[in-house]
């Protein structure tokens, strides 16, 4: 997509499932699993769509999937499907690890930091992206680092630590401009210190959400994760964000969702939000 000056394309680490019930929290599954069928083992389909954005003669990329470090029992777990990879999607595009010049996670969660590093054939690890800086919220790296026991399933430290063994980190203190155009919005909740991706070029915007709405099917305000640490205040960061959406016509893109990629809320009679997708990747 052509996006102002700037360029979007979607780049895929392929597809995994997580539980459901755990994906929509309090909301009941008879009301879910109308959108979001589950399989045998309540698992629902979820995509791992990264963004890749070309500004100011540099690759910018948002997030970076599971990666390839798991094993086996990881991948039957949670039924991934690695086809295609991050790596084989950039490179359609004619990026290689090394044209990377920015990283910047929303947060550091397996399904979105996993992609950070890499093992060599000698087994040590190094970061994925040898030339980029990658870019967190202070707060997030703190917390990952002392993961607790609700967390540290969440949390790997082989996603995080090769990035500061090389010296690659570059951390925030709230909402910051990464580069012109590209804002760092902390959008808390789902961690204390998630970030949204704020794009913005030639008077158009977009919002890349992480995990603050991680499919179409969560635009609905009491749609919220289990695995939100803050539910309560991800309902605050929903309003906010989709209220500035809709009035300011702001292009979402969803990490999660399995069919759409990026779209329009809208409103209806009653005050409720709903999508206008739009179809414009390459």
């Amino acid at each position: 997509m052509k996006f102002g000056a700037f360029e979007l394309y979607p780049v895929s680490d392929g597809r995994f499932r997580l539980d459901g019930g755990a994906m929509f929290g309090v909301v009941p599954k008879v009301l879910w699993d109308k959108c979001c069928h589950a399989d045998e083992l309540n698992r629902i389909p979820l995509s791992l769509t990264c963004l890749l954005i070309r500004a100011h003669g540099k690759n910018i990329l948002l997030d970076t999937g599971l990666g390839s470090k798991e094993d086996d029992k990881f991948h039957r777990m949670f039924a991934i499907e690695r086809t295609p990879t991050l790596l084989d999607s950039l490179k359609r595009w004619g990026v290689e690890p090394e044209d990377v010049d920015l990283v910047i996670n929303t947060h550091l969660h397996f399904d979105h930091a996993g992609g950070n590093s890499r093992r060599r054939a000698n087994g040590t690890l190094s970061p994925t992206f040898p030339k980029a800086r990658y870019v967190i919220q202070r707060g997030e790296y703190d917390d990952a680092s002392r993961a607790n026991e609700r967390t540290k399933a969440s949390y790997r430290l082989a996603n995080f630590a090769p990035i500061a063994e090389a010296h690659q980190w570059e951390f925030l203190d709230g909402d910051t401009e990464v580069v012109p155009g590209v804002t760092a919005l902390v959008t808390a909740g789902h961690t204390r210190c998630h970030q949204g991706i704020k794009i913005e070029s030639e008077g158009h915007a977009a919002f890349y959400l992480g995990d603050l709405i991680p499919t179409v099917s969560h635009l609905p305000l009491p749609y919220i994760m289990g695995y939100d640490l803050f539910p309560v205040q991800t309902l605050e960061t929903k309003r906010w964000v989709l209220d500035r959406a809709f009035e300011e016509h702001w292009l979402l893109l969803f990490e999660h969702d399995p069919l759409i990629q990026a779209g329009h809320v809208k409103r209806d009679l009653e005050g409720k939000y709903f999508l206008q997708e739009v179809n414009a990747w390459p």
